[in-house]
């Protein structure tokens, strides 16, 4: 086992060692990639960037007043409130009121602050409850960051102290206290099993992002390990699609937890708990396989399938789920989009017409996405991959639903009505409307070229299903690579692949002498542009599909130009899913200077393909990364 095996492994030992239970997050979960993925859109990208410089300055003050929290609140563990604000705000001063926050999306109840705290409005009046027990007025912790998270903690004590939960109790111990504090609907529904659903959900989380950790733009949530098994009973285990395993020293192999052989596995690509016994029709989706079944309602007769509506929930996940089973607008989604790691949530049948955009709703299939739109963090590689092949769902399913006529514009604020043609859009698109969701930090051209990713007419480079073709020296050959180990290999491989029967394994595995980041350069012919095929600049995109179960890892492109070697910009690689990556040859953009006289453009009218690049922070475990047709498209 590598070191952080036996940490998980130590965190939930018990008297037997054989057939061990541990709280050991798979690789493929998502979390340490969770920064927003580069956008496509370059005003966009522009403006994220001073955004962005701008929060950090935010996040380190916040740090601090965690720490006072802790400080006047000694019996809440460590990490859990810098987990909720994760969960609630990423670290964002929620100001409903403020313009740039957007509108009171399908009247979901407002939350304010660091914290993401309710004031009523069909939850929990967190706001209120919070500043008695403080003895500050309740606009004090609406306004002010501090008060705002002093009111957090306060709530959160109660409710621990309830439980007899100290400061030293492990983190699974804080679940019953968390599904209370979560804030959801009171009085009869909250006895209901869809808002037990969702508070468990909002538990889930806050554990998640604590057994993980958070390490993202200055967001800090300390890395403690959490014991699965204490926490949730194994039927929700399966329904929350945790990430659990159980580590069999003896035999030295992982298996799923089960009360007898065969009743639990992990699903191969995802890693996560699945029981086939418990994977009944109440809680999966019959529509779309990946999603979870959670019944709205709150829906009507449909007349058509003419087009698909992208939302921001202006709220969390949990939360939503919970408002749109019980909520007195009758408003509802037919799908909702987690952002961490794109779990995806059926509340409508697709059959029927869900609440969700006025006058339009008998003809349109609306798709929720958790977040803020005044916050682009929300916007995860996971949530956009997820939603994109929902939406390709869709666009198989229904011959009126076109995803080559979605919209790819810029984002915009505001109401921006779009011509009827336009079948994928968002709900500001729409004639008679007033929110303005998704808003200006949706990355229309990065959602169109996922939808799209075939588009275009192109060739091949290489589909490995012969050879290794171009790729045929080991990822540690080049000079450039660092970080990884002689013992690193690319080989071809014909069990896991996206198209054809075969695609290119590279192992990546540690160099333990050697501290830095990975930055491997997986040259194609060896780096001898002679070898390579010709690619031609004017309107090329060069790209490739890339798998795999390690998270934070991104990819680039070198090109071998006129006037020396350009990088491209990176592109994270989400795991657990394949996704197709691809740069535009003629976009400057999209391309830094490298060697030689690089100018930090594509200029030559025919380049060839220098190096596919892997990045990655430094780590000790062994990544398996494969690629599958590397090509051209004009």
């Amino acid at each position: 086992m590598n070191k952080y095996s036996e940490r998980r492994f130590a965190a939930c030992l018990p008297s037997s060692l054989s057939l061990a239970v541990a709280g050991l997050l798979a690789l493929a979960a998502p979390w340490l990639a969770i920064a927003a993925p580069a956008p496509e859109d370059r005003a966009l990208a522009q403006r994220l960037q001073i955004e962005e410089s701008l929060a950090r300055v935010d996040r380190a003050v916040y740090a601090d007043y965690f720490r006072q929290a802790y400080a006047r609140y000694p019996a809440i563990p460590a990490g859990t409130l810098e987990a909720v604000a994760y969960v609630m705000s990423r670290w964002q001063h929620l100001q409903p009121g403020a313009a740039q926050y957007g509108d009171q999306h399908q009247h979901m109840p407002r939350s304010y602050g660091v914290m993401g705290l309710y004031r009523g409005e069909g939850f929990a009046d967190q706001v209120g409850e919070g500043a008695k027990l403080l003895g500050v007025p309740a606009a004090r912790v609406q306004r002010d960051p501090l008060s705002n998270i002093l009111a957090a903690a306060a709530l959160l004590d109660r409710e621990l102290r309830a439980d007899g939960v100290g400061a030293k109790a492990a983190p699974e111990a804080t679940r019953a206290a968390l599904e209370r504090y979560a804030g959801f609907a009171r009085g009869g529904a909250a006895r209901s099993a869809i808002q037990d659903h969702a508070r468990s959900s909002f538990a889930f989380d806050v554990l998640l992002a604590q057994d993980k950790g958070v390490n993202d733009r200055g967001i800090v949530v300390p890395e403690r390990a959490v014991a699965w098994e204490r926490a949730f009973d194994a039927r929700k285990l399966v329904q929350l699609r945790a990430p659990f395993v159980r580590l069999d020293l003896a035999r030295d192999r992982v298996e799923a937890q089960g009360l007898k052989s065969g009743d639990y596995a992990i699903d191969p690509l995802s890693e996560t708990l699945t029981a086939p016994s418990l994977d009944s029709a109440d809680t999966k989706s019959t529509d779309y396989g990946p999603a979870l079944w959670v019944a709205s309602p709150y829906h009507s007769t449909r007349n058509s399938y003419d087009s698909v509506t992208i939302h921001t929930m202006q709220g969390y996940y949990a939360g939503s789920i919970s408002w749109f089973q019980n909520n007195p607008n009758s408003v509802s989604a037919h799908y909702l989009i987690r952002s961490s790691d794109g779990q995806i949530t059926q509340m409508v049948r697709e059959d029927r017409a869900a609440h969700h955009v006025g006058v339009h709703n008998r003809t349109t299939l609306g798709i929720e996405h958790e977040g803020f739109i005044n916050n682009a963090s929300w916007y995860t590689s996971a949530m956009y991959n997820a939603s994109a092949a929902l939406t390709r769902h869709f666009c198989a399913r229904y011959s009126a639903i076109s995803c080559a006529s979605a919209f790819r514009g810029p984002a915009g604020t505001g109401i921006n009505v779009l011509p009827t043609s336009v079948k994928v859009k968002g709900h500001q698109h729409y004639s008679s409307q007033t929110h303005t969701d998704p808003g200006i930090n949706w990355d229309w051209a990065r959602y169109y070229n996922l939808l799209n990713p075939g588009s275009g007419t192109g060739t091949v480079i290489d589909s490995f299903e012969s050879s290794v073709g171009h790729f045929d020296t080991s990822p540690a050959y080049s000079g450039s690579t660092t970080g990884i180990a002689a013992t690193s290999l690319g080989e071809r491989n014909c069990a896991t692949r996206k198209n054809g029967e075969c695609s290119l394994r590279v192992l990546l595995e540690d160099d333990t002498a050697n501290a830095s980041d990975w930055a491997v350069r997986l040259l194609s012919a060896s780096g001898t542009p002679a070898s390579n095929a010709a690619l031609t600049r004017a309107n090329g995109k060069v790209g490739f599909w890339v798998y795999t179960g390690a998270t934070g890892m991104s990819a680039a492109l070198g090109i071998d130009d006129s006037d020396g070697t350009e990088r491209s910009v990176s592109r994270a690689i989400p795991a657990g899913t394949w996704t197709y990556l691809e740069w535009r040859l003629d976009d400057a953009a999209q391309w830094d200077a490298w060697v030689g006289n690089a100018n930090g453009a594509i200029t030559a009218s025919t380049v060839k393909l220098d190096a596919i690049w892997l990045y990655r922070d430094q780590t000790s475990y062994d990544v398996n990364l494969y690629l599958d047709d590397v090509q051209v498209k004009y």
